[in-house]
């Protein structure tokens, strides 16, 4: 795995496994997601903030990044549906790309100017067990997803109209995960996408309720 950007230090990171800890004791079953996950971040950048790290966060219609640490731009993503794997990354809106020309080279340079927005991507995966949640803490490498620039992509299934593209992206040889622009709604999704890529920087269970 790479090493994380160490923009979050231990301390963050005890902060935010308290917060998450918190929100189960009000909503046992539900892991926090999207910008409830957002606010436990900045509500933990807040706990532990130097005076020289200035925590900016962005108004929440705003199609850039999430919050600003200390000059870092940061993307906050959550992966928490049943169907999550413990070794594998899906995420079903890197970005929405859905004004025409609906082409490859005019999708690809959206992704990469989207990308460009960010510093850091920062998920949180929740992996459903029997009786527990496995949480995932974990930066998702953006080198990688620039890659975008060289794939090839191709037509993908058999809906009416707006036809979906989809391309692998390749390092070294080696097919490291495959992005889908969907025609019906204009989201560039990211599948299966290595866990092992990504520098992780906690794991750990939560109880669910008998």
């Amino acid at each position: 795995m790479p090493e994380p950007s160490g923009i979050f230090d231990p301390g963050f990171i005890a902060v935010l496994r308290h917060l998450i800890s918190v929100h189960h004791t009000l909503y046992p079953s539900i892991p926090p997601r999207d910008i409830f996950f957002e606010s436990l971040v900045e509500a933990a950048f807040d706990k532990v903030q130097k005076p020289w790290a200035p925590l900016k966060p962005t108004v929440r219609s705003y199609s850039g990044h999430d919050l600003l640490v200390d000059d870092m731009k940061l993307s906050i993503k959550t992966e928490t549906g049943g169907k999550t794997n413990q070794k594998w990354i899906n995420i079903t809106k890197l970005c929405t790309t859905e004004r025409e020309p609906w082409d490859a080279e005019t999708l690809i340079g959206r992704v990469l100017a989207h990308l460009s927005r960010y510093d850091v991507i920062l998920m949180l995966r929740a992996v459903w067990k029997e009786k527990y949640i496995h949480y995932q803490l974990l930066e998702i490498p953006i080198e990688d997803l620039r890659l975008i620039k060289t794939a090839q992509f191709h037509p993908v299934g058999k809906r009416a109209g707006r036809q979906s593209l989809g391309a692998d992206l390749v390092l070294d040889g080696e097919i490291i995960t495959h992005i889908h622009f969907d025609g019906s709604d204009g989201k560039c999704q990211v599948r299966h996408f290595p866990v092992t890529r990504c520098a992780m920087l906690e794991e750990w269970d939560q109880r669910l309720p008998r």
